[in-house]
């Protein structure tokens, strides 16, 4: 039985599926996840997948309760459970996430090929002393993101200029996350739980990608690889 939490990026917010199992070990091993993450959930809408569990407007106002307190949002409640879905609806929240337009609706637009896409945010701008940007899926910069500014990213991160703040790429945890840039110098950088501050600079600087190799923050030459 798979006892991991699975933490997902949507266009409103995350997507937090709990594993199965009995409803009190699986709300504890949330609320653990969520303080181990504060930096990551602090600020996020989630909508949360309970399976076919059966829950009480009690049980799932508790739990919106307890995630206010780390400063999360719980916006929807996923469930095959006719009661849990009632009990979601008495509170308020929703029971499904937003649809997104039907392919097969004329007005819409379709390409010619569709390609599976995973969420992400364009910055075009500098990122200044102060400026912090969270996102649950991958965050591109067009720009310079300074010292003083952080970004944490539940996936990679690519900055088209300078990177001399705070990097923080798979923050859920995903250590096949990335960070790339064409000046690669944080302040600090971290990908899931691994931790690393930049040695001082040797040479001119040459764009350069940031990953986890056998358990190790390395980062080499960032270049189209040949086959």
């Amino acid at each position: 039985m798979d006892t991991t939490i699975e933490i997902k990026g949507i266009r409103d917010g995350l997507l937090v599926t709990l594993p199965e199992g009995e409803w009190p070990a699986a709300r504890e091993q949330l609320l653990v996840t969520v303080t181990s993450k504060g930096d990551f959930f602090r600020g996020a809408k989630v909508a949360l997948q309970v399976l076919d569990r059966e829950l009480g407007a009690a049980d799932l106002g508790t739990l919106r309760d307890e995630l206010a307190e780390h400063e999360v949002s719980l916006w929807a409640v996923l469930s095959g459970a006719e009661s849990t879905r009632m009990a979601a609806a008495d509170l308020g929240l929703a029971r499904e996430l937003t649809a997104h337009p039907d392919p097969t609706d004329p007005s819409a637009t379709a390409l010619d090929t569709a390609l599976p896409g995973e969420e992400a945010i364009l910055i075009q701008r500098t990122l200044r002393s102060g400026h912090s940007v969270r996102f649950p899926g991958h965050v591109f910069v067009l720009g310079d993101v300074n010292p003083g500014a952080e970004i944490i990213a539940g996936g990679n991160i690519l900055v088209w200029g300078r990177l001399r703040g705070v990097a923080h790429a798979g923050a859920a945890g995903d250590e096949s996350a990335v960070v790339c840039a064409l000046d690669l110098a944080p302040t600090q950088l971290r990908i899931a739980g691994h931790v690393s501050v930049s040695p001082s600079r040797k040479g001119k600087p040459k764009p350069e990608m940031a990953h986890i190799r056998e358990g190790q923050l390395t980062a080499e030459a960032w270049e189209k690889k040949r086959s």
